[in-house]
């Protein structure tokens, strides 16, 4: 069995709080997750069968409230679960399945304040960590659209909201504005384009949340992560199953997932690109998400919703680039850099995306149109 977990917390320990069957035979690090520490655990049931489980220990320097959040996680999944049953498929793979611990709660703190949870592993799994090509995209749109059409019903007033503001575009373009100002490190001077692209768009910040407030676009359940490798697909069929990575789930609008993935997958370069003449918006990746969003989501959204999907991928963009640029001028301190203006790159690359999306704005909504 592995040994000591790297603060002196024996993860052997901690998994035995949890009303798992079995022995733990052994654990070891598992995925590549920047946020919570993760590890596989192996168990060996009275037969002799073994039974793999996944044990988590939340950052909460990012979840300040893992109450609110577990109780999201179980209460969302467990509606997943009745749901799948009702429509014929398997509960056990296509959501996740949070382990009680043995007092019956959703997690386990220990007496440091350290807050862990377990999940069934999902065998014959795998994530894809980037698009290949037009057909993975569709997938990734499906599944995040599924997502949508099974949670449509759900009552989402019910939802903690466990990142305040996160997609609240007119408080991070205000935040935007504060490290301009304050221009800490003496950065501002250097970076005034990428700082005048920013404030030109401020008019368009809150056309999603007016017409949230205005009861014009519904408030649903939003996953905020609805990258590729957050989605689970089965090893032989490549289907896709799960989605996975719920933390951010909470009150939002589709549009906010539609965008993250296009920002994300329908992009030619890396997230942090330097050469911005690798970056492009591929419409035949936007075109082959939109699809398969459309046809997971099942009539699900409202026309409203459908007509303003590409604003929900401009501002979701815009939205990523001046939390980069922010970050950069405050000095780097929430986005983990490798490199020397890291954030600044990221900042650069969407950016660059937002102009993309103002070019071919009519091919977007011509796009839209075709599917809707």
């Amino acid at each position: 069995m592995s040994g000591m977990y790297e603060d002196s917390i024996r993860v052997d320990t901690v998994a035995d709080a949890f009303a798992i069957e079995g022995k733990l035979l052994f654990w070891e690090p598992y995925g590549n997750g920047h946020i919570n520490d993760t590890f596989l655990l192996t168990y060996e049931l009275p037969l002799g069968e073994k039974k793999r489980y996944i044990l988590q220990r939340l950052n909460l320097v990012v979840f300040k409230r893992p109450d609110e959040l577990m109780k999201n996680v179980v209460s969302v999944t467990e509606y997943l679960r009745q749901m799948i049953i009702r429509q014929g498929g398997d509960p056990d793979r296509e959501t996740l399945r949070v382990i009680k611990t043995r007092e019956g709660g959703n997690y386990f703190q220990d007496r440091c304040g350290n807050c862990f949870r377990v999940f069934s592993f999902i065998e014959d799994s795998i994530c894809l960590q980037q698009v290949e090509n037009k057909d993975d995209f569709y997938a990734c749109g499906a599944a995040f659209g599924n997502f949508q059409r099974m949670l449509a019903d759900y009552p989402v007033a019910d939802l903690y909201e466990t990142i305040p503001d996160f997609h609240n575009t007119p408080s991070r373009f205000r935040d935007f504005q504060k490290a301009v100002e304050a221009d800490l490190l003496g950065r501002a001077a250097a970076v005034q384009a990428e700082i005048d692209f920013a404030l030109e768009r401020e008019k368009e910040t809150s056309e999603l949340t007016d017409l949230i407030k205005e009861g014009k676009l519904p408030l649903r359940v939003t996953h905020n992560d609805t990258k590729l490798d957050n989605i689970l697909f089965d090893k032989e069929s490549k289907k896709a199953l799960c989605i996975i990575d719920l933390d951010t789930v909470m009150p939002g609008s589709s549009l906010y997932d539609f965008g993250d993935s296009i920002r994300f997958g329908a992009s030619t370069g890396a997230e942090d690109e330097k050469d911005l003449s690798k970056v492009e918006l591929d419409l035949s990746l936007f075109e082959a998400f939109t699809r398969g969003y459309l046809d997971g989501s099942g009539g699900s959204l409202t026309q409203k919703e459908i007509e303003m999907l590409p604003m929900g991928a401009k501002l979701m963009t815009y939205e990523c680039g001046i939390r980069f640029l922010a970050d950069y001028l405050q000095g780097d301190v929430y986005f983990k850099i490798q490199r020397e203006d890291h954030n600044l790159d990221r900042a650069r690359t969407q950016f660059k995306l937002v102009a993309e999306m103002e070019e071919k704005w009519a091919q977007m909504n011509d796009i839209v149109r075709k599917y809707k």
